[in-house]
């Protein structure tokens, strides 16, 4: 299954200009957006997750972003490690390696689900914690009143790194600029008001969470980077990397590659959009495993004499912590809904995250 790329260019144009009720929306987008929309909709119900190519984000900001990230990890660790911040369950600063357990390890009943798809779609088998490092870096404004302050910390800034703040800033709010739009157009593709998921991100508490792991020390093929997961948040946003490893599960079980064309984004579904649509979306697992294709990238970078720290471009979009998840609209009537019951994102968050082991 190969996911189709959207253009957000002529949305873009017009999406300052709309109604918000949705019977007015397809009559100002006319037939053509609209069903762009509804593509969007569809490929984050039955994939999720959509390629997008928005002319905000360009893919020389995306490797000047990277370029920063490698020279960041490859400091020594002593370095690094004063960025740590495992009092906010490392929602902010750096994590190490070999801090956070996969689910999979822990979830009996994710295991079980595992065993029942066929062995081409099965996640590479795990043997212990993740191998990589994430620097969570916050995005965009954080309410000035919140009961999750734990979730809501402020930006962590290394000591003395040129150019830091300004590339973090630049790129993540890109990046959240990119998910806003998504979440807006998969809204009128659900029969939504267009604002029914961006109200609820309002000072969220969004992280670009760039990922490093090193390829000269976890370069066999085969290595788990990160184990088989879902992400917690409400999208998560990719731009490409320079070593391809990432494995995505579309809605049907099969696994599929991750591929994020040049100039593109991948948005995956997180947990918080299953819960606001009493499941019709579904999380989106995935994992980051060293393939024949990453051993090719990491021959090509040998060669060309570049780093070989594998950077992930991601952001995790989140609906706002003391904001209600619940199905939205006719996601309420759905005889799934009672499976979501209403509950504060923030505490939410707070369980998914009690559920995976980070070894603080």
């Amino acid at each position: 299954m190969e996911l189709k790329v959207i253009d957000l260019k002529a949305y873009l144009a017009v999406m300052d200009k709309l109604d918000s009720e949705p019977s007015k929306i397809t009559e100002q987008l006319g037939p053509e957006l609209t069903r762009l929309c509804k593509e969007v909709a569809s490929s984050l119900r039955e994939a999720g997750a959509v390629v997008v190519r928005d002319p905000r984000c360009s893919e020389e900001e995306n490797e000047k972003f990277i370029e920063m990230m490698e020279r960041y990890y490859e400091s020594p660790v002593e370095y690094k490690l004063p960025q740590e911040r495992p009092d906010f369950h490392y929602q902010v600063g750096v994590q190490p390696e070999k801090v956070e357990v996969p689910r999979f390890l822990v979830d009996k009943e994710m295991q079980e689900k595992v065993k029942a798809l066929p062995k081409e779609s099965q996640p590479a088998t795990l043997t212990g914690s993740d191998l990589k490092w994430r620097y969570m870096w916050s995005v965009g404004p954080r309410p000035s009143k919140t009961r999750f302050k734990e979730l809501n910390g402020g930006p962590v800034i290394p000591e003395s790194f040129p150019g830091w703040t300004e590339t973090m800033n630049s790129w993540g709010n890109k990046m959240i600029a990119a998910t806003e739009v998504v979440a807006e157009m998969a809204a009128i593709g659900f029969g939504l008001p267009k604002d029914a998921f961006t109200s609820l991100m309002k000072q969220g508490p969004h992280v670009l969470g760039p990922t490093g792991s090193d390829l000269q020390s976890y370069g066999q093929e085969g290595t788990v980077l990160a184990g088989y997961h879902y992400d917690t948040n409400f999208l998560t946003i990719h731009g490409r990397s320079r070593f391809p490893a990432l494995n995505i599960w579309v809605k049907n079980g099969q696994k599929v590659e991750g591929s994020v064309p040049e100039g593109c984004l991948l948005i995956q579904t997180g947990k918080e959009m299953e819960y606001l649509t009493a499941g019709d979306c579904h999380a989106g697992m995935h994992e980051v495993v060293v393939t024949e294709k990453t051993t090719e990238a990491i021959k090509q970078a040998l060669e060309q004499n570049r780093s070989l720290w594998r950077v992930s471009s991601t952001l995790f979009a989140h609906i706002a912590s003391d904001a209600v998840l619940k199905p939205l609209g006719h996601f309420a009537e759905s005889p799934l809904a009672s499976n979501y019951p209403p509950i504060d994102a923030g505490e939410f968050a707070n369980q998914e995250l009690s559920a995976i082991s980070l070894k603080g």
